[in-house]
């Protein structure tokens, strides 16, 4: 959604943002303290680890569970429930379904289950970004609120074709919402690669970049065996790759559909009015 000043935007009684950028920009920070001011706060990662991969997530809590003795006769006969708690703060359900390739004994999986679960993932997502209207909807008829923020997932760039101004992911999120860019930059790259490192997020490849990332990482470090592959280091060296690839899809969506910010003007937001000064000089 385009707006010809920032009066128009001002005047636009119920605002709606998609926030996107990479992972650890400030979306979720963000997201939240908006949702003191009247604004509904829809996570894209919740509802793809709640609606749409949640079974996938308790099924692979059931199969890891299921290799314990005790666990398993209880599980065998109903006497135990497990379930997935993740939360808007908290997607580790979802980062740990996703996993991590290479050496099992270092708590890898086969790449070949590591690409099963990243096409999940991507249809998971598009899903989830589709039902942006019908939580529009929601937030106003039945939890009254007059304004809504789309948290949109790190990989939003990766699951629509950003060059394409008639992409069908892209076309229902400009129609309905204002999309906004949070724009890293290269001196918070090593920070974001040391956050990811601590705190590691849900990560979508596309599967060319994938391949890619794969067939480079062995060969750089000389390794000839998928399972030799060390999984910590590899998801950390990927996410420093990714966010360099990721970079021009974002710049390229902004563009053509929205408008862009710098991830250091996020922590100066306190409320709702900084939020739309910061939109309104976007617009400018």
């Amino acid at each position: 959604m385009k707006f010809s000043s920032a009066e128009e935007l001002l005047n636009w009684r119920s605002k709606a943002v998609t926030i996107m950028g990479m992972s650890g920009v400030g979306k979720t920070t963000l997201a939240n303290l908006l949702r003191d001011d009247d604004w509904f706060h829809y996570s894209v990662d919740y509802r793809i680890g709640t609606r749409y991969m949640g079974e996938h997530i308790v099924d692979n809590f059931k199969r890891e569970a299921m290799k314990n003795p005790f666990l398993r006769e209880l599980l065998k006969t109903d006497s135990i429930y497990i379930s997935s708690n993740i939360s808007f703060d908290n997607l580790d359900p979802l980062s740990t379904y996703l996993g991590k390739p290479g050496n099992p004994d270092k708590g890898g999986i086969p790449i070949a289950e590591y690409k099963r679960r990243q096409a999940q993932h991507r249809e998971a997502e598009i899903s989830a970004l589709a039902d942006v209207p019908l939580f529009m909807e929601k937030s106003r008829d039945i939890y009254t609120y007059d304004h809504f923020i789309c948290d949109s997932g790190g990989s939003l760039c990766e699951v629509v074709d950003a060059g394409n101004p008639s992409d069908p992911v892209l076309a229902t999120l400009s129609e309905n919402t204002l999309l906004l860019y949070i724009r890293g930059t290269e001196d918070h790259s090593a920070d974001l690669v040391e956050r990811f490192r601590h705190m590691p997020k849900p990560m979508y490849y596309q599967p060319e970049f994938l391949d890619h990332t794969w067939t480079s990482y062995k060969q750089q470090h000389g390794i000839g065996r998928d399972d030799d592959v060390d999984p910590d280091e590899f998801i950390v060296w990927g996410f420093e790759r990714l966010l360099h690839h990721r970079i021009p899809l974002y710049e390229q969506i902004a563009e053509t559909h929205g408008y862009v910010v710098e991830m250091h003007d996020i922590p100066k937001i306190r409320d709702d009015k900084d939020f739309l000064d910061l939109l309104t000089r976007a617009i400018a």
